[in-house]
């Protein structure tokens, strides 16, 4: 596995990082309810090498979509890297699509934080798009992966 690859996993894994009190960033087309993080106590979140977290977004929509797809970035120092998720159709996250204006949904997703992972802190923003591109959630954490 090269660096960059294993990098780009690590934002992945990260991105999932942090569950209690989250930053909006930007929802345009969606309600978040609530955003949660299974096994993260504290804020940041401390992810533990080799520990898999589950992840419950739940959010109401404002708007009729076909697919729904999910883009996630981290942001380190400032910058936003944006990179591939394992399973950005969030019609196979257990969202039953199309989705439908004023209908609850479950975004649910599960990241195994593997051991070759550099230890780093980061903020993460995980967005869901619409067919228009518009945010039917935008979220962002703090997260911290440890050995």
């Amino acid at each position: 596995m090269t660096f960059t690859t294993a990098f780009l996993l690590l934002l992945a894994v990260v991105s999932v990082a942090q569950a209690g009190p989250y930053k909006d960033c930007g929802s345009k087309t969606g309600v978040i309810s609530d955003v949660e993080i299974s096994s993260c106590t504290s804020f940041p979140c401390v992810l533990h090498k080799g520990e898999t977290y589950v992840i419950n977004v739940t959010f109401s929509s404002k708007v009729e979509s076909q697919k729904c797809n999910a883009i996630v970035h981290g942001i380190i120092g400032g910058v936003p890297i944006p990179f591939p998720i394992p399973e950005p159709d969030g019609c196979k996250s257990g969202i039953s699509c199309p989705v439908k204006s004023g209908n609850n949904y479950n975004y649910l997703t599960k990241m195994v934080v593997k051991s070759e992972y550099p230890s780093l802190k980061l903020v993460v923003k995980w967005e869901l798009k619409s067919d228009d591109s518009e945010d039917l959630f935008c979220w962002e954490v703090g997260a911290e992966i440890v050995g």
